[in-house]
């Protein structure tokens, strides 16, 4: 038989040799050891094989952050089941789609929302878990675990929704291969070690709080340090005791504005990792001003992991996502797949053993995103100097990265076009302190219809998760177009530049 590539075999190899050393603290005290992720996955694992869970169906989950969302994730790569993540924070009109999509076996949900989950879930188990253990997934728990599944490097670990630019959610799949050959990479080229103390202080529903974090504390043996949210002061403190935090952009911003961030502070601390949207030059300054530490940023999506990086020990360049990681190649081509010329801004495409085996159930995507010969279309301006430095000087399309989280604008402006009385809408992004990008939504009424700012807000409640809900809806008779009749969206990015100061 070859090699089990399940990523999970891996993880519990590296346990086995951690022994009882602790594998996540939380409030000061150890939650789960190294020795407790076998039996404790390979039970939880069993406990799946039970409401149907087998190689290949999917597991919907969408709960808090907590230890038992760790091993809940772990026990559905043990058993060889497909992961879905959710955020919390979509609404059940979204949870609709993804379950309707996915088709999954086993949806875990909040036990608040059991009843309103059932009626989408269809043929599917729902079971719940609270942030407290509390709930039904640990109702009559076998005692023999399941074995670790035996997976081919390219059988489905996960499938991470990704939203789209035409407003429909599209599935990402990520095998055992892609998930490992990203996490053994950055291993190395971030020197993680079993000396290492990980702070994780991110969602673990997305990319970086789940593959990124997690995988490299697992890979390396390290400890973790949990938390369910964030509060500059604990993290701080946490510093003494800790080696690696990783965060997006509005952490840092928050570390900063602290008295309590100092060199003293971070005397222990060897790295701090940056990512999900871009960090600003002065915010790099500021943090090493004030602590000594120059942050790492990197550069990584949805459908590839991570795929740029700022060098550990050569020269970290604010503004730049660094080099392409060991094993993958990028270039920079215009919308033809032709290669531009050095130093030009052109579309960032990769290709590597990270990038994914496409999206789920949608292959005439999957074929318009990925080249014949292998390159992912990020969509992603950037330029490439002739050492092979990325710098990122443009997004794709119109996106909106709130607080690390990407929001396509066309998903909200399809949800107040439908509302009475609205023309049309167009959605933006405005400068936010605190989160990076604030959503903005600009809406021009029908003739004679009475549209209002609070209305709008409210009439959104219930259909968009909270993040992608606008800050402020502004009302117009018409929006600005081009000669070719597009919406000129950098004209009201201008215009409204200072509607949130």
């Amino acid at each position: 038989m070859s090699t089990n590539a399940n990523i999970a075999a891996q993880f519990l190899a590296v346990a086995a040799e951690q022994g009882s050393k602790p594998f996540l603290i939380e409030h000061g005290e150890t939650v789960l050891t190294f020795a407790d992720l076998e039996s404790r996955t390979g039970r939880l694992a069993a406990r799946l094989q039970t409401l149907g869970g087998k190689p290949g169906e999917r597991i919907v989950v969408q709960i808090d952050k907590s230890p038992d969302n760790v091993l809940l994730y772990l026990a559905a790569l043990r058993l060889g089941i497909i992961y879905v993540p959710l955020n919390t924070a979509y609404t059940a009109a979204e949870l609709a789609y993804f379950i309707g999509d996915a088709e999954p076996v086993v949806v875990v949900c909040r036990p608040g929302d059991e009843l309103s989950v059932r009626e989408l879930a269809g043929a599917a188990r729902v079971v719940t878990l609270g942030p407290a253990g509390d709930g039904s997934l640990f109702d009559s728990i076998p005692e023999n675990p399941a074995p670790v599944a035996h997976c081919g490097a390219d059988e489905l670990a996960v499938i991470l929704y990704t939203s789209g630019t035409t407003g429909r959610s599209k599935g990402a799949m990520l095998s055992h291969g892609n998930l490992a050959s990203n996490a053994l990479t950055l291993k190395d080229y971030w020197r993680w070690s079993s000396d290492d103390v990980l702070i994780h202080i991110l969602p673990i529903y997305h990319v970086h709080g789940l593959f990124v974090a997690l995988h490299g504390a697992l890979l390396a043996g390290a400890t973790m340090l949990f938390h369910r949210g964030f509060d500059p002061a604990q993290v701080i403190a946490e510093f003494a005791s800790a080696t690696v935090l990783m965060g997006v952009p509005t952490h840092y911003t928050r570390l900063t504005a602290t008295d309590h961030l100092t060199p003293e502070a971070c005397r222990s601390m060897r790295l701090f990792v940056s990512g999900s949207a871009p960090l600003l030059a002065e915010a790099h300054q500021r943090f090493e001003e004030k602590t000594g530490h120059r942050i790492l940023e990197r550069y990584g999506m949805t459908e590839t992991g991570m795929i740029c990086s700022n060098p550990y020990h050569a020269e970290r360049v604010a503004g730049t996502v660094g080099y392409a990681l060991p094993g993958e190649e990028v270039r920079i081509c215009d919308e033809q797949g032709s290669a531009v010329k050095q130093g030009e801004p052109g579309v960032l495409e990769v290709c590597g053993p990270n990038v994914f085996k496409g999206y789920w159930r949608n292959p005439e995507k999957t074929s318009e995103d990925i080249r014949a010969d292998g390159f992912f279309i990020t969509g992603d301006i950037a330029t490439m100097a002739a050492d092979g430095r990325v710098t990122l000087v443009g997004r794709a399309k119109d996106l909106i990265i709130s607080g690390g989280l990407n929001i396509y604008p066309k998903e909200i402006e399809e949800a107040i076009d439908a509302l009475p009385g609205v023309d049309e809408s167009a959605v933006i992004g405005l400068p936010d302190a605190d989160f990076g990008e604030a959503v903005v939504a600009i809406v021009a009424h029908q003739k004679g219809a009475d549209v209002q700012e609070e209305a709008v807000k409210t009439a959104l409640q219930d259909q968009l998760a909270r993040f992608k809900q606008p800050r402020r809806v502004v009302v117009v008779e018409s929006l600005p177009r081009n000669a070719m009749g597009k919406v000129q969206k950098a004209a009201l990015r201008q215009e409204y530049a200072r509607l949130l100061d």
